[in-house]
């Protein structure tokens, strides 16, 4: 069986490397990688650790793109990849626009679709947008849905997809994180090499969402600002987010602040490592509330909605939206209260064990070998 891998972005290709790597030690399947390259330096850190070499690169990033830009240029790439090579199945992880646009090309071609991390739902269309309608139109074009936790398995069934075609595996960003934690790392920027981390709480900060843009951002800044001049063990590195907006209001709120560490955005393997050596995260981004469980690391989401409510009924995060007064008060609270903190460290890890690769890939082979035999 032919077996098209498709990914556009960082976040997906650390969640599809383990599938690609299962896929390759497979007798009996060929296994093609497309990239689109929606983003592109990014993306290609990620294709370095893993070692994957993509059989196609459409190269699509130009600065500036607009959504509609991406869509187009990937749905023109992919016709003439579909076209040459008819491949049995095509895998997308996610909601980017690149995994929307893998997904309908594959079901204007006829070809079969498996949808890796299906079933998350902020239940607002336009936030996180447009990533929540991305994956809700791919779910719709889908064959097969790997649901990461039975609450996506929930989400799907309530919205009507047939439960023999959903499948909880896990998510891949667990099988990911285990291929490169390094317990002595040694990090290119010498800032994180002379950071204390044994003796003083590091928190991390990432924050870059659309929708935070502006005063939520500020508001966010601002109490993590003042956490860290009422705690002098505290120290924040904050892996600023290329987008000049962001840069701007960083530099407004943390630019005479030297316990506040800002640095170049970090490849895959130096930032796993900074969360496995950090203390506390505060972020808006969906795949780290996914990853710091795993290292048992606090997460503070600052967004009014989040896709991923397994961690928070879990234990493992916090919504707190973006209000100066929830990102003080919590922070306060785990800096703190250790048993506030070790209650959230030590919660159980809602997002699988490893395997969800080999899952996956076990349920395309099988499902390719059953649609054979009906064929005959």
């Amino acid at each position: 069986m032919k077996v098209l891998t498709v990914f556009g972005t960082r976040p997906e290709a650390i969640k599809m490397a383990p599938i690609v790597l299962e896929l390759n030690r497979r007798e009996g399947v060929e296994s093609y990688v497309a990239v689109t390259g929606q983003h592109r330096q990014m993306l290609d850190q990620v294709l370095e650790i893993f070692k994957i070499k993509p059989d196609y690169d459409l190269n699509i990033f130009q600065p500036g793109q607009s959504l509609t830009d991406i869509t187009v240029r990937s749905l023109r790439g992919l016709e003439e990849i579909l076209s040459e090579l008819k491949p049995d199945v095509l895998l997308v992880q996610g909601d980017t626009t690149t995994v929307f646009a893998g997904s309908l090309s594959a079901f204007y071609h006829g070809v079969k679709i498996g949808h890796v991390e299906a079933g998350l739902r902020s239940h607002n269309l336009y936030s996180p947008f447009p990533e929540e309608a991305n994956r809700k139109l791919t779910g719709v074009l889908s064959n097969y849905h790997f649901a990461p936790t039975q609450s996506n398995k929930d989400n799907l069934l309530k919205e009507g997809y047939p439960e023999e075609n959903i499948y909880i595996t896990g998510n891949t960003v667990i099988d990911a994180l285990a291929y490169t934690k390094r317990e002595e790392y040694i990090f290119e920027d010498e800032i994180l090499n002379q950071l204390d981390f044994e003796n003083k709480k590091v928190i991390l900060l990432t924050c870059h969402r659309r929708e935070n843009l502006g005063a939520p951002m500020e508001r966010i800044f601002q109490g993590v600002r003042d956490i860290v001049e009422q705690n002098e063990d505290v120290e924040v590195v904050f892996p600023v987010h290329l987008n000049p907006k962001v840069r701007e209001i960083a530099e407004k709120i943390f630019g005479d602040c030297n316990r506040v560490h800002r640095i170049e955005p970090l490849d895959y393997l130096p930032f796993s490592n900074l969360i496995m050596r950090s203390h506390i995260i505060v972020t808006d981004s969906g795949g780290i509330q996914e990853e710091a469980p795993y290292f048992g690391k606090p997460v503070l989401v600052v967004r009014e909605e989040t896709e991923r409510w397994e961690g928070v009924e879990a234990g493992t995060a916090r919504l707190l939206g973006t209000s100066y007064e929830k990102v003080v008060e919590d922070l306060d609270e785990l800096l703190h209260n250790e048993e506030a903190y070790k209650e959230m460290a030590h919660a159980i890890n809602p997002y699988g064990d490893g395997k969800s690769a080999q899952r996956i890939v076990d349920i395309v082979v099988e499902n390719h070998r059953e649609s054979g035999k009906n064929e005959e």
